[in-house]
Formats: C-alpha cells, structure tokens, sequence
C-alpha cells in the first residue's frame, strides 16, 4: 500500500471523521502541540546553552540535565501524540509533505543526538562535571539547538507546501 492510498484510507475513518467535525478538537490539539515545543525547545535550549559552556556555568551539566531532560521527554511525547492525532484528521496534508518527511527526520536525530550527548551526562558523578566541556559536546549542542529551530520551521512549512 502506498503512503497515498494509506492516507486515503486513513482519511475514511470514523476516527478522522470524529476529529474533523469536532469543532474545537484540532484547534485543542494545535495549541497543545505548540505549547508542547515551546517546552522541548526551552528545555532543549537551557540544556544545550549549559552544555555549549554559555549558560548556568556556576552549575554542573548533570545538575541542569536533571532538571530539564524529563520536561523534554514529557515534551516530546505529547508533541507524538497530538502530532499523531494531527495527521489522523489530516493525513493527506502530511503524508504527501515532503517538508513533514524532514521535520520528522529532523525530531529523530535531535533525539538521538540528545541520547547520545545527554542522557550519559545523568550516570555521571558530581566530580565529572566540572565546568570544561569537550569541543564534541560543544559542538553537539549547538547542532542540537540548530535541529531543533529547524524543526520548528518545517513544522511551519507544512501549511504553506
């Protein structure tokens, strides 16, 4: 099945039907996802901002990792949800989206990125976190802010292609 003929189907259903008819359903559910990357991206930028040396320095990374990383998964999974509904209601506005391919594209290696660079920092010792920071992990934050401005552009973008 092709990912027209899906969405085509998709689009059939007595869930998509319920949600578009729903008067104030996708509007809830936008306003929702957009306060959802207001928090991932704020968490995200905190965070990264500590890791890239330029925020919170008289704080240990762990310390702000702590604090804000369950916020960007919590974050996250309501941003999957609502997105999902999104494209239940919707799927052949992003399906057929070259530009929601590369936001989706865009939130998994950010995530990953963030596995990779951040959750490590949770397992470490008070003593490891002193105030320098390797070049790759400066440079992983910045990439990682970048991505995630990126994908709030693409998730703009969708509207308009």
């Amino acid at each position: 099945m092709s990912v027209q003929a899906f969405g085509q189907w998709l689009y059939t259903t007595p869930a998509a039907a319920a949600i578009r008819e729903t008067v104030w359903v996708i509007p809830t559910v936008q306003a929702i996802h957009i306060l959802s990357i207001a928090v991932l991206v704020g968490s995200a930028l905190v965070s990264n901002l500590r890791l890239a040396g330029v925020f919170a320095a008289d704080e240990a990374p762990t310390t702000i990792i702590r604090r804000y990383l369950p916020w960007m998964w919590c974050a996250l999974a309501v941003l999957l949800l609502t997105g999902l509904l999104l494209i239940v209601a919707e799927p052949g506005r992003t399906l057929n989206n070259a530009v929601f391919w590369t936001k989706m594209a865009l939130v998994l290696f950010a995530f990953v990125l963030t596995l990779v660079f951040q959750k490590p920092l949770l397992n470490r010792q008070s003593a490891d976190n002193g105030p320098d920071r390797s070049t790759m992990t400066k440079s992983a934050a910045w990439l990682s802010l970048g991505l995630w401005l990126a994908v709030i552009f693409c998730g703009r973008f969708i509207a308009y292609t």
